[in-house]
């Protein structure tokens, strides 16, 4: 009996490893016709796009290099103005890094009130958590410059509609990023404030902040490196600040590309600047949390 025994153990073995490479082998036909589908779908929408463009992709792609090299040929015969350019739209920039700022301190808020009433465990009314969870999915489904396009029609250009779109958008986004960090925090103190009778802005402020609060700021910090690149972009449609000056001078032609040299110039440094600035604190508030 042990013998027959034996001999049946090799023969489940041998089908468990076959039926193991068959399931991987039909894994894998069905990755490559995935694959395939999409390759072919990315082919046909491509040609598709390219016969509706005013021009054919492969036709002007040798002309890529163009408008990059009259810009930096008439900067350099006018370099001398260049530092006049730069102080000349200085103040669009600040516009730019005020609506960045004022938007992310804006969205940082919302998102705040959206993690804390989206969050479970720590919700104020539990049974409305979609509510407020889908909420933050369609703020940030929408992007800005949509939203600042509808808002430009309703208020006139400026920099007010561009502050408002990317302060929705932000809300949203940081909402989801703060309930993500406001899930994994310890219930405990929560749980301590309630039964001395604290409230459910006590509770939060107290139990639940201290807490996630250097995840919240480094996201935030994050978030405003983004606002400031969408402030830019936001400006070519009438939203004001460094890109509506860029719009311009890219319009006009040659004759103004020293001007569009002087403002890539500064939206490039101010960019670097924001982004070595903010990663620098947010690796301090990184460390800090981790010791």
């Amino acid at each position: 009996m042990s013998d027959a025994t034996l001999g049946v153990v090799p023969q489940s073995v041998d089908t468990i490893q076959s039926s193991y490479m068959a399931q991987v082998q039909r894994r894998r036909l069905y990755g490559g016709l995935t694959l395939l589908i999409f390759f072919v779908l990315m082919v046909s929408g491509f040609n598709i796009a390219d016969g509706r463009n005013a021009g054919g992709f492969w036709d002007g792609l040798h002309q890529i290099g163009d408008y990059p090299a009259d810009v930096l040929s008439e900067a350099w015969e006018k370099r001398a103005a260049l530092p006049g350019l730069i102080a000349k739209y200085f103040p669009a920039l600040v516009e730019t890094i005020n609506i960045a700022a004022v938007s992310t301190l804006i969205g940082a808020i919302g998102g705040l009130f959206l993690s804390l009433l989206g969050t479970r465990g720590l919700a104020k009314w539990p049974r409305i958590i979609p509510l407020f969870r889908r909420l933050s999915d369609v703020m940030r489904a929408v992007p800005e410059i949509v939203i600042a396009l509808v808002l430009i029609f309703v208020l006139g250009g400026g920099p007010v509609p561009a502050m408002i779109a990317i302060a929705i958008h932000t809300a949203g986004a940081l909402g989801k990023l703060f309930s993500e960090v406001a899930e994994n925090a310890d219930l405990k103190p929560v749980e301590g404030l309630a039964s001395t009778g604290a409230n459910w802005s006590q509770r939060m402020l107290l139990g639940v902040l201290p807490q996630v609060a250097p995840n919240y700021v480094s996201y935030s910090l994050l978030r405003f490196e983004i606002n400031i690149r969408a402030s830019a972009i936001l400006g070519f449609v009438g939203a004001g600040g460094l890109g509506y000056e860029l719009r311009n001078a890219m319009a006009w032609g040659p004759g103004r590309f020293d001007e569009a040299a002087a403002i890539f110039i500064l939206l490039f440094a101010t960019i670097v600047f924001f982004d070595q600035v903010s990663s620098h604190y947010r690796n301090r508030l990184t460390e800090g949390q981790g010791q």
